[in-house]
């Protein structure tokens, strides 16, 4: 199989040699395919397709996907959900939606597993995964969900956006361009300890000393990709070296997440001339590990494309590449002539997405 090309607006491909399955690291979507074949996706918005009368009847329950591919190739797709079903959620809600021509059509799924939502001999152009909505109750479907926490390098002291969002890829995705855009880094924390519930609002708590605003809490609920996110923010003016967060249901006070924030997970305020002085003397130190232990490249690319660091040319000349090890090296190259602005971004993204291989080259300077 070939390797994936990202473009930007974000559209995947991918080119099957033969037969088999694939699984996409960017989006989560799988295929099974029957013959060689090219298949071409991206993300598409349910607030432009799913008509207000629809979303009084369904709840979204996965990211909308456009795929173009040529007819009868694929014999199975794999449509990512966010839905608990360990939760004794009644699965014949579960119906995969397809939209032709402006009219939504609706499908059984073939198969439904915890993640999954799998329709076999599928026709294509938008497809993505919804549940009826009870009426009984607005909170009666439990989903799986992510808990975000951004440091914001440039403001003062330490201030943390905090997101609560459902185990979505697209909304994930949107969210870190967005923050990168505000000069942040991700810090990695763990998902809730239980399903969370749309239309629940969750109250967000820290020690004395942390301000947090506008209001402490926030409403768990679907907003699409190309919406602004609800967050928090999070003002600590003294770092002390452990401080803790919690979550709580707004209905009943149950803890549903917590995690210890430390100073080591913390950067420093740095001006800006300080921290791409670091990022660019670090990409010009260890160029040739870099050379030899980046891993996916993919991801990579595609933050790049989105910060604008490269163009579409400059990325298909890295993809064209033969060997890892070549796309590695033409990429920094690239980056390294547009200066040292370039490479602090590259240094950023190297350091979300492969935080382990960066502190292994920091410690051996």
């Amino acid at each position: 199989m070939h390797g994936i090309t990202l473009f930007s607006p974000p559209v995947c491909r991918v080119h099957f040699p033969r037969a088999g399955s694939f699984q996409c690291s960017v989006t989560g979507l799988a295929f099974e395919v029957n013959t060689a074949v090219t298949i071409q996706y991206r993300y598409a918005s349910w607030n432009r397709h799913l008509s207000a009368a629809a979303q009084e009847e369904w709840v979204v329950a996965g990211p909308l996907f456009n795929i173009e591919v040529q007819p009868g190739a694929v014999g199975a797709v794999h449509l990512p959900h966010f839905v608990c079903l360990a939760e004794d959620v009644d699965v014949s809600n579960c119906t995969i939606a397809h939209f032709k021509t402006q009219r939504m059509t609706l499908e059984k799924p073939t198969k439904l597993n915890a993640f999954y939502a799998v329709l076999e001999n599928p026709s294509f152009s938008l497809l993505g995964v919804l549940w009826r909505r009870l009426r009984s109750t607005l909170n009666s479907l439990p989903m799986h969900s992510l808990v975000l926490i951004f440091q914001q390098l440039s403001a003062a002291n330490t201030t943390l956006h905090l997101y609560l969002i459902p185990d979505d890829n697209s909304v994930k995705q949107a969210i870190e361009k967005q923050e990168m855009n505000w000069n942040s880094k991700l810090i990695p924390k763990p998902p809730p300890l239980s399903p969370l519930f749309f239309g629940c609002s969750y109250q967000v708590s820290s020690t004395p000393h942390v301000v947090i605003t506008p209001e402490p809490h926030l409403p768990f609920c679907y907003k699409s990709p190309k919406e602004q996110q609800l967050f928090i923010e999070i003002y600590i003016r003294n770092m002390a070296e452990e401080i803790w967060l919690h979550i709580t249901d707004g209905r009943n006070g149950t803890l549903v997440w917590k995690a210890s924030l430390r100073s080591g997970d913390i950067n420093p305020p740095t001006s800006c001339v300080s921290c791409t002085l670091t990022g660019a003397a670090f990409m010009k130190k260890h160029k040739k590990e870099l050379c030899h232990r980046m891993g996916r490249i993919s991801p990579i690319l595609l933050h790049l494309r989105d910060a604008n660091i490269i163009n579409s040319d400059e990325e298909e000349e890295v993809q064209s590449q033969n060997m890892n090890r070549k796309k590695n090296q033409v990429l920094l190259q690239l980056v390294e002539k547009k200066g040292a602005e370039a490479q602090e971004q590259l240094y950023r993204i190297l350091r979300e997405k492969d935080l382990f291989l960066i502190t292994d080259l920091e410690k051996s300077s």
